[in-house]
């Protein structure tokens, strides 16, 4: 998929994904309880060092996602031009603990979890629907 339909299925990707929590989806065995958090802060990075942003997240695990989507709505037209600005930009760099990377590369990178995140997701409320036993059934028994 190219990286303008990630742009354009981004804010439905994120609804998908916190409908999902709001309906009680359990992430405890996925490795989105893990990763969810991480991609949503460093979203905020490159939002915030590549596109003159200001996120600022203080909750912790999956609630960053919901923290993040309300900050986004309170902005949402300058935050998707700043995301179509920074698409556009073959050259802006943003410094990361392991150097400098390609800004654009970066929000690619983002776009395209939270599309996988999204898919994801629905195929978890699949099987939930279809009455699948629960996948974290047993684990701490």
């Amino acid at each position: 998929m190219e990286a303008q339909a990630y742009y354009q299925q981004f804010e439905r990707n994120v609804r998908i994904i916190l409908d999902a929590l709001a309906a009680g989806l359990e992430l405890r065995t996925t490795s989105l309880e893990t990763s969810l958090p991480i991609e949503v802060y460093v979203l905020c990075e490159v939002l915030n060092q590549g596109a003159g942003e200001d996120f600022v997240l203080t909750a912790t695990g999956v609630a960053r996602l919901a923290e993040f989507q309300q900050q986004f709505m309170k902005h949402e037209g300058q935050t998707l031009a700043a995301m179509a600005r920074v698409l556009a930009d073959k050259r802006g760099t943003m410094r990361t603990p392991e150097g400098r990377v390609l800004v654009k590369e970066m929000l690619i990178r983002r776009l395209e979890f939270f599309n996988e995140a999204a898919r994801q997701v629905n195929v978890m409320r699949t099987q939930q629907a279809l009455g699948s036993p629960s996948q974290y059934e047993g684990v701490n028994k």
